[in-house]
Formats: structure tokens, C-alpha cells, sequence
């Protein structure tokens, strides 16, 4: 091999190294987004069950455990709940709304982020959520949780 030819090698391969990275971290973003806008924002900052619908998959569930019983919750329940919340309760001031994201794991189509959820400087929800990406972007398919 030539001298500029093996100059040339371990450029390609830090190039070949760093591609799947750069993928990694825009999809990392694309997710975070995601959660920010239909579950943070939608669900907690300013509840608006659209906003919910678009970055929720329709076939999702949250699932609470209670007293050792699981529940699933469907995203119609949950945004009727948002919906009904919105119309029977007085204007309200928004709450100040922090999103810590401590892991924002993806691994080809599939995500794992967990978020820690604080209303007007409280420690309400630690969040575990599962995404999934779909022909027209990543999706929440599912939800756990612990309430603080």
C-alpha cells in the first residue's frame, strides 16, 4: 500500500466509526422531541390531547400498577381524561414544567427514554417510556411509571 493510501485508512475508518454514532444521536434527538411535544408538553405543560395523539402510537397503553394489580390504560381513556380535565376544570395557571431526560437509549427502530417529570419544582413522575419508529416517525407505544 501506498504512504498516502495508509494515511488514508484511518481517516474511512473514523468516518465508518463515527457514521453509525451520528445516526444514533439524530435519532436520540428526533426521539427526545417526541416525548418533549405529546408527553410533556401535551400531557403535562399544557394538556391538549392532539398534541398527545400525534406522538402517542393509537394501539398504546400506560400501564399503572395499583395495590399489585396492573391496568392498562388505552390513549383514548387517557386523552379523554385530558379532554375532560380541560373542560370541567377553571382556568387554571399552567404549571412550570422540567423534563430531565436521563436515558435516551435507541437501538435501530426501538427507543427507551426515562424522564424525570417536576411540576413547579416537585418531583412528581419518574417516566419510562417506549418508542417505536414507524413509517412516519418515532411513536410512545408505551408508559410506566412511579408517582413521587
Amino acid at each position: 500500500m501506498s504512504n498516502p493510501a495508509r494515511r488514508l485508512v484511518p481517516v474511512l475508518l473514523l468516518v465508518a466509526a463515527a457514521t453509525p454514532l451520528a445516526a444514533a444521536s439524530g435519532d436520540a434527538e428526533a426521539v427526545k422531541a417526541v416525548v418533549q411535544s405529546a408527553y410533556v408538553e401535551g400531557v403535562h405543560a399544557s394538556p391538549d390531547a392532539a398534541a398527545m395523539r400525534r406522538g402517542f402510537h393509537p394501539d398504546s397503553r400506560m400501564l399503572v400498577l395499583r395495590d399489585g394489580a396492573l391496568q392498562a390504560v388505552t390513549l383514548d381513556d387517557w386523552a379523554a381524561r385530558l379532554a375532560k380535565r380541560a373542560a370541567d376544570g377553571p382556568a387554571a395557571p399552567k404549571p412550570r414544567v422540567k423534563a430531565d431526560y436521563t436515558t435516551v437509549d435507541v437501538t435501530g427502530d426501538a427507543a427507551v427514554v426515562r424522564v424525570e417529570l417536576h411540576r413547579d419544582g416537585k418531583h412528581v413522575f419518574t417516566d419510562y417510556l417506549a418508542l417505536y419508529r414507524f413509517p412516519d416517525g418515532w411513536k410512545i407505544v408505551s408508559k410506566t411509571f412511579q408517582s413521587h
